[in-house]
């Protein structure tokens, strides 16, 4: 049943995401649309094989947890749920854009991405408030994405892109009495990756916002014997990113 509670509140948040995606793609449509016959901008810029920029990255990530056969023993008889809470953080990063072929590129994006990791613990005992466990971290990531792209009309090209992202924590820290009373991740993630975006050509520069959903495949859980890492299993990072990138 706590599986479930869990799994339908992602459901709502994803659900929300989309619809704001959705309308994120009408009303750049209809804007693509009524500017299909203007002059284009920089109509060589694509023609570029290697081009460059950066981004600013703005996403909200949550563990998913997976519980272990430990949970249902009595000796965790007073832990009721671990529940995964939602949170906010950013990237800055740099684009390499390798152009493959008319409407495909490769594309390396190295970023430094500041996470805000939170589950809550609650317990049977009502008299017991949860205890929320909070894990900071820098992460070094190096995106490598396809990028799919439609036919340009006039200054606005929709694109589809995918990849994997390796990342490894870059503040080094450890902390001896946070491995014994505190939750406790791995430095190393790896996760796989896809979304939308949009080219929107300016006189100057190229300028794409996009929203990318992230996966992650590698059990994040470091300390499994400690009392917030023995009820649990295995945990994987999932993040929803809206990057802006100029080109």
């Amino acid at each position: 049943m706590q599986i479930l509670n869990v799994w339908n509140k992602f459901n709502i948040h994803w659900a929300k995401v989309i619809l704001i995606a959705l309308a994120s793609i009408g009303s750049v449509t209809t804007f693509a649309q009524s500017k299909r016959w203007v002059r284009q901008n920089n109509p060589n810029y694509d023609e570029r094989k290697i081009s460059y920029g950066f981004l600013i990255g703005l996403h909200s990530s949550a563990l998913q947890i997976k519980y272990s056969d430990a949970f249902v023993t009595p000796a965790f008889d007073s832990v009721y749920a671990v529940q995964p809470k939602w949170s906010s953080g950013f990237s800055l990063g740099f684009i390499v854009n390798y152009r493959a072929a008319e409407y495909l590129d490769f594309r390396l994006t190295p970023k430094v991405s500041f996470y805000e990791h939170n589950l809550q613990y609650v317990y049977t005992n009502r008299s017991t408030a949860p205890v929320d466990q909070q894990v900071s971290s820098t992460m070094v990531e190096f995106p490598l994405l396809a990028k799919y792209k439609s036919a340009r009309r006039g200054n606005v090209r929709m694109y589809m892109v995918g990849g994997v992202t390796p990342g490894i924590e870059a503040s080094g820290k450890k902390d001896i009495e946070s491995t014994i009373n505190r939750l406790e991740l791995e430095r190393f993630n790896f996760s796989i990756e896809g979304g939308f975006g949009f080219d929107l050509y300016y006189p100057l520069f190229k300028f794409s916002p996009e929203i990318r959903f992230s996966r992650g495949l590698l059990d994040m859980l470091g300390n499994k014997t400690n009392p917030y890492g023995a009820p649990l299993e295995a945990v994987y990072l999932n993040t929803v990113t809206v990057y802006l990138l100029f080109q």
